[in-house]
């Protein structure tokens, strides 16, 4: 396989290298679900290496290299399966108020040439002070509202777009007994408490059915924003405002949704191994594919660390010893 280094255990794979030469390396149908955020188009710079994405010259190069990624991900995943990306529009100027780019509509447009159906997206609200307070952007600011209001922009929210490689699901993702846990920070209604886990007829289910009609929701506004995994010791010097590790949140809500357990959830771009942390603590194999170096081994040390759920229990107070939600 074309990497540079690997850590393969019997939860998890990780690899060190480009991730289409990977991939290349892995066997036809063999992945049940993935979730990744793709280089934003040009919005930041991760590496100097040539084979990074985010140094195309412009954005219809990302999507020439792009594109050999998304033919993997369509000839690797089971028909029937799930795709989930994440991304969002990208602001085409410092201010961004001028003009933005429809990175989403882009994605759509290129997994539908390569054998995925849209399946649809959910938006994940941000606050805009917060936005606002980590981007400084004077169009997200109140005194440009006050001074001239068409100045003004959106916070802008992230978007999970879903897609379906097209063919029949072989393996149905099955939740007998519903959902069991909740990822987000609302509080589940006592009164459905005494539903978790009941078996028997799911119309009576009234705690997998609250869960539910959050998750089928088309806006996620109860993520928790500051939920990742740590990252600030992969940063290299020119990293700053680079890292931004999905919300585990939004990944497990993923992995249990259309996953089993016991499934393979493949991220190829990596990071500091968000994706594969969320379905190791969810009792599924993780594969992650990451270039940069630095990205991999905080990826190493995120999970060696998922290794251990009483250190998870104690740090965060979310899972048990069985990796399940209290």
């Amino acid at each position: 396989m074309a990497v540079k280094d690997q850590v393969i255990t019997d939860q998890y794979a990780l690899f060190n290298g480009d991730c289409v030469e990977a991939m290349k390396e892995l066997p036809d149908e063999s992945v049940h679900l993935t979730v990744y955020s793709p280089p934003f188009a040009g919005l930041y710079q991760y590496s100097s290496d040539p084979r990074d994405m985010s140094n195309a010259i412009d954005r219809d190069e990302f999507f020439d290299h792009y594109g050999y990624c998304i033919d993997e991900l369509a000839r690797l995943t089971l028909p029937g399966r799930i795709s989930a990306v994440h991304c969002m529009d990208i602001p085409l100027s410092n201010g961004g108020c001028d003009a933005m780019y429809d990175l989403p509509g882009r994605i759509i447009l290129e997994h539908e040439k390569r054998g995925f159906v849209y399946g649809g997206r959910r938006v994940i609200w941000k606050e805009p002070l917060m936005v606002r307070n980590r981007t400084m952007m004077k169009s997200l600011h109140h005194k440009t509202f006050c001074e001239d209001s068409t100045r003004c922009s959106v916070a802008n929210a992230d978007y999970l777009i879903m897609f379906r490689r097209k063919g029949d699901n072989p393996l149905p993702v099955l939740h007998e007994t519903g959902m069991h846990t909740y990822a987000g920070e609302r509080v589940p209604p006592l009164e459905t408490m005494a539903f978790k886990g009941m078996e028997g007829d799911q119309k009576q289910n009234k705690y997998s059915q609250w869960i539910w009609r959050q998750y089928a929701s088309s806006v996620w506004d109860d993520i928790r924003i500051d939920r990742v995994l740590p990252f600030r010791s992969a940063k290299d010097g020119e990293d700053e405002k680079h890292v931004h590790p999905l919300q585990l949140d939004v990944i497990e809500r993923c992995v249990t949704m259309w996953s089993n357990k016991g499934e393979t959830v493949l991220t190829p771009f990596m990071g500091v191994g968000s994706e594969v942390f969320g379905a190791v603590m969810n009792g599924r194999r993780g594969v992650g594919i990451e270039l940069k170096s630095s990205y991999f081994k905080q990826a190493v040390q995120n999970l060696e660390d998922a290794g251990n759920t009483t250190a998870m229990a104690t740090e965060d107070g979310l899972f048990s010893e069985e990796g399940e939600e209290e």
